[in-house]
């Protein structure tokens, strides 16, 4: 198999996993145990040398030296996949749009949600723009649901799982955007609610 997936419970290894399930994209999941500190052995270092999940191999993408891509960060992954792996990105424009709102979710939406003094600051105004700017039936780039949706969607729904007591109800299509999300199979399969 071309592509393996590393990946443990919590981490946000389930981004890329439910861009391949929802894509049909095919993969070997490789789970490592946190606690016994599998993702701080060599073997594994010498994939992401910084010992984080998730990680991927891609075999049938060789670097000079003939050796496999190997690449780290969930952003960075969502983007090879979407661009080498489900056919979603044709154009430069569509190239620029889905990295532009996968690094918006990996840095700027992730930082307002889970550093304290940033969910205070920003998480408000961040909610009423994405509230203006998401629309539960339309993608975020394109006509079919992508990379973009995922990391987006992947981190709001985080919102209930992690922070249960946020009043969403200013929010609305941000509330309609998690409920869409929960609802869809491949997402309920990795997050195992299915």
């Amino acid at each position: 198999m071309a592509l393996k997936l590393f990946g443990g419970p919590r981490t946000r290894a389930s981004m890329p996993r439910w861009f391949m399930e929802e894509k049909a994209i095919d993969y070997e999941l490789v789970e490592l145990d946190l606690q016994s500190k599998q993702h701080h052995q060599p073997d594994f270092l010498g994939i992401n040398p910084f010992g984080k999940l998730p990680a991927l191999i891609d075999s049938d993408v060789l670097l000079e030296d003939g050796s496999p891509l190997k690449l780290f960060e969930s952003g960075a992954i969502l983007l090879h996949l979407a661009e080498n792996y489900s056919g979603e990105i044709i154009t430069p424009a569509q190239r620029a749009l889905t990295s532009q709102w996968v690094l918006f979710a990996n840095s700027t939406l992730s930082i307002a949600l889970f550093v304290p003094s940033n969910r205070e600051r920003e998480f408000p105004r961040l909610m009423e723009t994405l509230n203006q700017q998401l629309d539960p039936e339309r993608p975020l780039v394109g006509d079919c649901w992508g990379a973009a949706d995922c990391a987006v969607h992947a981190y709001l729904s985080y919102l209930p799982l992690f922070f249960p007591e946020i009043d969403l109800s200013p929010y609305p299509v941000v509330q309609a955007v998690i409920e869409s999300t929960s609802r869809r199979p491949a997402y309920r399969f990795v997050m195992g609610y299915a």
